[in-house]
């Protein structure tokens, strides 16, 4: 007999010394196992036979929203076949506003926007504004503490730094933007199609022994991890600064001396 999703055994009467009829003892329902057990079973089955790198990208995968997946995927398809974010741009020359993003805007690309600042003052004649700001960043709150402590250690002070989040002004005023890692580019692309063109993975300058795409947010490490992180932006604001024209003031060509068959070079 079926009751409520268990299968009761039906109780069979005994019988008295006396001939009278007796109520069988009660028994106990038969409980079907449970499906959770079944579930957890096949996740360890899981677990044993598929490789652990595949296991945290689908992982991964599932912290996109539904909408981003789709691009997250395109993406890491061109990435495996080396054509799409160890790419820079292809040139700087036009480029005079860098705007570095991250998540809160708290540890990475404040660290971004002071290095550059730092590389810059030894340029004077190199003009470009630089600014920062994190796609979920809680306006008005101070840099990580492992943030300041490693900064320092660089030279670099991130104590005058508040968070500002992004918004669409600041990515139309930026020539260039920097993402650090692919929950960035994918929110910045979801967010802001029309610049497209204008949104690059700062690893792109981390030089050729970074094999890395990403430049993981240290904020789920430790102080150590945020050293390493920020020795990592230090290399890439040095070489994208680098890569910088000069933009040295150009004479008055109705002042300028006049050379027969030489060309004035900078």
């Amino acid at each position: 007999m079926r009751h409520l999703g268990y299968e009761l055994s039906s109780p069979s009467p005994s019988k008295a010394r006396d001939g009278s009829i007796s109520q069988a003892p009660e028994t106990r329902p038969r409980q079907r196992v449970p499906q959770s057990r079944a579930v957890t079973t096949a996740k360890r089955i899981v677990k044993f036979l598929v490789p652990k790198r595949v296991l945290q990208e689908v992982a991964q995968y599932r912290k996109y929203k539904r909408a981003e997946r789709p691009l997250y995927l395109k993406i890491r398809v061109l990435d495996g076949l080396g054509q799409h974010n160890k790419r820079a741009p292809e040139t700087l020359a036009a480029a005079h506003s860098f705007l570095f993003v991250c998540s809160g805007n708290i540890m990475r690309s404040p660290m971004c926007e002071a290095l550059m600042r730092q590389e810059l003052a030894a340029l004077p004649h190199t003009r470009v504004t630089v600014a920062s700001a994190g796609l979920n960043a809680s306006p008005g709150k101070l840099a990580h503490p492992w943030g300041l402590a490693s900064a320092a250690q660089l030279g670099v002070s991130l104590e005058p730094h508040r968070a500002t989040l992004l918004t669409l002004d600041m990515v139309n005023k930026a020539d260039v933007i920097f993402a650090m890692d692919y929950h960035n580019q994918v929110e910045l692309l979801c967010r802001y199609p029309g610049a497209r063109e204008r949104i690059f993975m700062l690893s792109a300058y981390a030089g050729n022994d970074y094999h890395s795409v990403e430049i993981r947010d240290p904020f789920y490490g430790d102080e150590e991890e945020t050293m390493r992180c920020y020795r990592i932006l230090q290399t890439c604001i040095r070489n994208l600064v680098s890569h910088l024209p000069s933009r040295m003031p150009q004479p008055d060509p109705q002042t300028a001396p006049r050379e027969r068959g030489n060309k004035v070079s900078q």
